[in-house]
């Protein structure tokens, strides 16, 4: 898909990371494995997601001398999946920033309007002085992450990034017009949704295949 997308969306071409997703897609893929990629994909996500987190230099004593390092400097990280098929993402980032806080925002989207509705927020108190990676496997119209956004934005959060697998082109397009200041990653991007916004080809309800549930 050659497209001209604002400088704050970054879509992964990394071979493992489209490998990965083309196995999430296939609807015979298990539960367990729908499970595990999720968390994998995540993980590889993560790592250019914090890309530029600041790091300074520091002295330690290695087994033979001084050395000089690097580490990183002090930044306090939260990850705040959206309710409830983020949790599948929240483990793979874990991995490669274990000492992060997590905070939870539950919404669902009605589906006769196609509104979000929220039902839940809970997050780290200090949520002003962290950066934020916001997890939704699946960004549709985009709708809920510009809530979850405003939620976040009204309980101080300023820097926020969002992380998510598969988008639609007019979900990431409505939340880069909403929130032009929040850097977005995603695996994979198509470019249509159906009558009920479901992302097409997609890959189908990510918290149903992830949870094994209807």
């Amino acid at each position: 898909m050659d497209l001209n997308l604002p400088k704050n969306v970054i879509v992964f071409d990394h071979p493992l990371i489209q490998h990965k997703v083309g196995i999430l897609r296939n609807k015979s893929t298990s539960t367990k494995e729908f499970r595990e990629l999720v968390s994998e994909v995540s993980m590889l996500m993560g790592y250019e997601a914090t890309r530029d987190l600041a790091v300074e230099e520091v002295e330690v004593e290695t087994p033979i001398a001084r050395a000089k390092i690097k580490q990183l400097a002090g930044t306090k990280l939260a990850l705040v999946p959206i309710l409830r098929a983020g949790l599948g993402m929240v483990e793979g980032m874990l991995t490669i920033v274990p000492s992060a806080r997590v905070g939870h925002i539950g919404l669902f989207r009605d589906h006769d309007t196609l509104q979000p509705i929220d039902y839940y927020c809970k997050l780290p108190e200090d949520i002003d002085q962290r950066d934020v990676f916001l997890l939704d496997p699946m960004v549709a119209t985009g709708g809920s992450v510009v809530a979850a956004i405003d939620s976040l934005r009204k309980h101080g959060a300023r820097h926020i990034k969002l992380l998510c697998i598969i988008a639609a082109l007019e979900g990431i397009m409505k939340v880069s017009e909403a929130y032009p200041d929040v850097k977005i990653y995603c695996a994979a991007l198509d470019n249509e949704l159906d009558e009920n916004a479901y992302i097409v080809p997609g890959l189908g309800d990510a918290g149903d295949r992830i949870f094994g549930t209807k």
